[in-house]
């Protein structure tokens, strides 16, 4: 038997409660987060996969310029948005308000979104 069951067995045995793995939680309707930071986590991490995805179809589409970077931004912080109220449906005063939750890991992920657009756009576009 592994460690990770042993542990789940005593921890049920002792009157815990079985907790879901993070991505569970995320991909459920309504999770209860007991803990905040591993929400933000969440909420971090989706933001950078939003970025490869859009980065990769930016350069591939060829999008260029401002117009491509403002559909990134009004996406990402459209879909995270739409995630954490209406998915999620957290109390965003939780988390020190929507604000915080729609900058948290955006600078990252718009960073991240450029790298990879330019890289897709390079190698698909120049000769």
């Amino acid at each position: 038997m592994s460690s990770g069951k042993r542990k789940e067995e005593a921890q049920l045995a002792n009157g815990g409660v079985k907790q879901l793995p993070v991505w569970s939680k995320a991909l459920k309707t309504n999770s209860v987060w007991d803990d905040k930071d591993e929400f933000l986590d969440v909420i971090y991490w989706l933001r950078q996969i939003i970025a490869v995805v859009f980065g990769v179809i930016w350069g591939i589409v060829p999008l260029t310029g401002f117009l491509g970077i403002a559909i990134f931004c009004v996406l990402n912080a459209g879909i995270l948005y739409l995630y954490f109220s209406s998915f999620q449906q957290i109390d965003e005063e939780e988390y020190g308000g929507t604000w915080e939750l729609t900058k948290e890991g955006f600078m990252t992920s718009f960073a991240l979104f450029l790298v990879v657009w330019v890289i897709f756009y390079t190698a698909i576009h120049f000769e």
